[in-house]
């Protein structure tokens, strides 16, 4: 199983194995993570699970679709050139070790 972390805002780090398959968003709100709000469950419709991918997976994860990229545009917290919307990064193997800090505003 892949692994990822989650950095809050005020950095404490929670590392959690990830099925293959699964959203960002969806093992986040699956094992408690707080700052992870998902209010459209997964939608892409409501930028409520706003992350920074880390530089160093920024290039396996890839750009955000046109879809994601509108919406990223309204989120609460100021976009960086990381952010993406944590429930459309699928996890597979590739992405064993990602490491996402969470938007410290989600509404």
């Amino acid at each position: 199983m892949p692994k990822v972390t989650y950095i809050q805002p005020d950095g404490v780090e929670t590392t959690l194995d990830a099925r293959d398959g699964d959203s960002v968003m969806e093992t986040a709100v699956k094992n408690g993570v707080r700052g992870i709000v998902a209010e459209c469950g997964g939608a892409c419709a409501c930028a409520t699970c706003h992350v920074f991918v880390d530089d160093a997976f920024a290039a396996k994860v890839g750009e955000p679709g046109p879809l994601e990229d509108d919406m990223l545009d309204g989120a609460a917290s100021d976009r960086q050139a990381t952010s993406r919307l944590s429930c459309q990064i699928k996890m597979n193997d590739d992405l064993d070790g990602l490491i996402v800090r969470i938007a410290p505003e989600q509404v």
